[in-house]
């Protein structure tokens, strides 16, 4: 795709590796909706604000009728409650899902058809290393995060007959407010999304973008142990 002149939505584009894509695509030429809950809360200079909450299909609804010239979808927008399934509270694992899975498939669903119309465009989804590997600590988001693959790789072959490109990203820890309280080697996300709209320009369909994702993806036919 040509990132320059697109028309792109970047979910949580407020803060975190949202903020990067945001300010880096709007670098490369294109026009960005910064999409956030609180839109007054953008601050990337040239970002256009736009109210959404992924868990509300009315707020998803809304911001569809706004953003009609879209041509790339991001869905960035997350959250980690970093709860375990089986002693953690069970609304934080519908939260998980309710973000990660329905509340990203909802806005493909709304969006895609906007894609569509406008000739075609892309949509990327940002998952994770946990979508591979399972830690019991963070069980409710790597469940999620393995649901959110999956859909990714289902919608990818729905909408490649309707012009419509799907990717996902998947990368360890970033150095972002939400892995704050974790202490392990972390990337730098403003050179994960260079690396990531690098990718997205040409074409890529699964990107990984980090040495522990390759090793993990590269392991995924071996024997569980443990």
């Amino acid at each position: 795709m040509k990132i320059e002149g697109s028309v792109a939505i970047v979910t949580g584009g407020n803060r975190g590796f949202g903020r990067h894509l945001v300010t880096q695509l709007i670098e490369r030429g294109a026009k960005v909706y910064a999409a956030a809950r609180r839109p007054e809360t953008v601050d990337v200079p040239g970002a256009v604000p736009l109210r959404l909450d992924i868990t509300d299909p009315a707020s998803i609804r809304e911001a569809a009728a706004v953003a009609t010239d879209a041509t790339l979808l991001i869905n960035n927008a997350g959250i980690s409650t970093k709860s375990s399934l089986i002693d953690g509270d069970v609304e934080n694992a519908r939260r998980e899902m309710d973000t990660h899975y329905f509340g990203t498939l909802g806005v493909i669903r709304a969006f895609a058809p906007i894609i569509e119309a406008n000739g075609g465009g892309t949509i990327l989804n940002v998952l994770s290393v946990l979508s591979w590997v399972h830690i019991p600590a963070s069980g409710a988001y790597s469940a999620a995060k393995a649901a959110e693959w999956a859909m990714t790789n289902a919608v990818r072959q729905e909408l490649a007959p309707k012009g419509i490109h799907v990717a996902g990203l998947h990368v360890g820890y970033m150095d972002t407010d939400m892995t704050s309280g974790i202490t392990a080697d972390k990337s730098d996300p403003a050179v994960i999304a260079a690396f990531a709209l690098d990718e997205l320009a040409g074409g890529s369909a699964e990107i990984i973008a980090d040495e522990l994702s390759r090793n993990v993806k590269q392991n995924l036919a071996a024997p569980i142990t443990g």
